[in-house]
């Protein structure tokens, strides 16, 4: 809970806010770098369009945590912006505070029950009623390759179980180079060991274990095997990687220092940004075992209560725009995410895009499209945080058994 009554007023009496003028609305968010501006830009242009004024309310701090104090300070003053850059079980904590609104009249006349996957809306939702616009769907469980150091290794194409990835690793260590490119920060463990647990377990065991925290799959063989299989992976790392940033380590795999690395698709950026070309240059592929399955980031837009009608009026013109075809294109393409309606051409998107899109409307049907943990999706941030720290400590620790990791994740999973 937010406890939105205990926050100082004193912070909120520093952040300076006027009532919203007639159709204005405002919107905060940490989309400050390049691409991600550019897309809010693409935004702005379509509510101005539509003869409403645009207040923009940029937090720089990629993470969002500098955008979630201002908006807590904001909310207690009783003067909420239109609209905040929220996502997973974290716009529920909002919605509980009573302080978000309904945009069901919105959403039923853009139909949005059939243009999201279930999965999806239910995380937008509040006791059935909208709350949230979706903006993108990133997925967390790739695996990047560099298809020359896979040549020059002998390896072909990119490995489908863990087996066939340690037997790829042992290659690419022979040839001389770095088989895991990895950055020893403690939510760089986390996603990779997501894909590990989706991977050796599938998509119902990691629902069990990572999304329902249910302390029989939490303590079981298959979590047991999961961990073994990090492990294993970490072998493959070098000496090198503690506090490396993620880019770094994709720049690994790009300048052919290194030949995989276990990362969200929003490294594709860095290999478009290299001039790198997939397929070519470069091979994007689920991470071992998880083919099948999809673990998702979805950004969002959580809208708040407001008094004035005009504003409400370009509220919901905000949230038709946000899930509109126009903007979901512009979007995605600048962003590296694709977008979430299902309905939607992907002819400008590359071919890890066009992957990522085919594979996330097949997971929706087939129950393999799953909230990532380590990405704010799955469950409480108190949780996340406890169960994070765990599989960190486990990674970092090689004196730490298979059987006291198990058995740390599962007590951390137990953090209310």
């Amino acid at each position: 809970m937010l406890k939105l009554s205990k926050l100082a007023m004193a912070v909120a009496l520093t952040v300076a806010g006027s009532a919203a003028l007639a159709g204005e609305v405002e919107v905060l968010h940490y989309w400050t770098s390049g691409g991600e501006a550019k897309s809010v830009a693409e935004l702005k242009k379509i509510m101005q369009a539509k003869g409403h004024v645009w207040k923009d309310f940029a937090v720089a701090g990629g993470g969002g945590d500098n955008a979630a104090t201002v908006l807590k300070s904001r909310v207690v003053s009783g003067n909420p912006p239109a609209a905040a850059q929220i996502k997973g079980p974290a716009i529920q904590e909002w919605a509980a505070e009573g302080v978000l609104a309904n945009l069901d009249a919105v959403a039923k006349a853009e139909q949005w029950d059939s243009l999201l996957p279930k999965v999806v809306a239910d995380v937008m939702k509040s006791k059935g009623n909208y709350v949230a616009a979706p903006v993108n769907v990133h997925r967390v469980n790739w695996m990047w390759a560099n298809a020359a150091v896979l040549k020059k290794a002998g390896v072909t194409g990119a490995p489908k179980s863990w087996d066939e990835f340690f037997a790829a690793a042992e290659k690419v260590k022979k040839a001389g180079l770095i088989p895991v490119a990895h950055g020893g920060q403690n939510w760089q463990d986390f996603t990779t060991f997501e894909s590990v647990v989706l991977g050796v377990g599938g998509a119902k065991f990691y629902q069990d274990a990572m999304v329902k925290l249910d302390q029989k799959a939490l303590t079981s063989a298959t979590m047991a095997k999961s961990l073994e299989t990090f492990r294993k992976i970490k072998s493959f790392t070098d000496p090198a990687a503690p506090g490396r940033d993620w880019n770094l380590a994709t720049a690994m795999v790009i300048q052919e220092k290194a030949a995989f690395q276990f990362m969200g698709d929003w490294a594709k950026g860095e290999f478009s940004a290299a001039g790198k070309v997939p397929g070519k240059d470069y091979i994007c592929a689920a991470a071992p075992g998880t083919a099948n399955a999809y673990t998702f980031n979805v950004d969002s837009f959580a809208m708040f209560k407001l008094k004035d009608a005009t504003a409400q009026k370009a509220q919901g013109d905000l949230a038709a725009a946000i899930m509109g075809p126009e903007f979901q294109e512009v979007f995605n393409l600048n962003k590296g995410s694709i977008p979430v309606r299902l309905n939607m051409k992907m002819d400008k998107f590359d071919d890890c895009a066009k992957l990522s899109s085919k594979d996330f409307v097949e997971t929706a049907k087939g129950g393999g499209l799953v909230p990532s943990i380590a990405h704010g999706m799955a469950v409480s941030p108190a949780a996340e945080g406890a169960i994070k720290d765990a599989v960190s400590q486990f990674w970092n620790d090689d004196k730490i058994s298979v059987a006291d990791g198990v058995k740390n994740i599962a007590k951390a999973a137990a953090t209310k």
